[in-house]
């Protein structure tokens, strides 16, 4: 499984830079490695944030289980205007 990546530039203070170089060699990691871990170990106990649908979205989505158990099928052509219809 691939898994997407983002960069993010990160301005440091050179004696901060310095530091965070001593405890990955430490640890015989790069800076990049050894800053992962620690945002890792940061966010651990963290649920994935989840959100409340609109009660647009619940209405569809029950509309759409109705359909489907009727055996009805929506045909689509524009997919980008049928979600931004919804």
């Amino acid at each position: 499984m691939i898994t997407q990546q983002t960069q993010i530039k990160l301005n440091l203070p050179l004696a901060l830079k310095e530091f965070l170089e001593s405890k990955a060699r430490k640890f015989g990691m790069p800076i990049s490695g050894y800053l992962k871990h620690l945002i890792i170990k940061d966010v651990s106990d963290m649920d994935y944030p989840t959100f409340k649908p609109s009660e647009r979205t619940i209405k569809a989505y029950k509309k759409a289980v109705k359909e489907m158990k009727q055996g009805k099928l929506t045909k689509v052509d524009n997919i980008d205007k049928f979600f931004n219809e919804l």
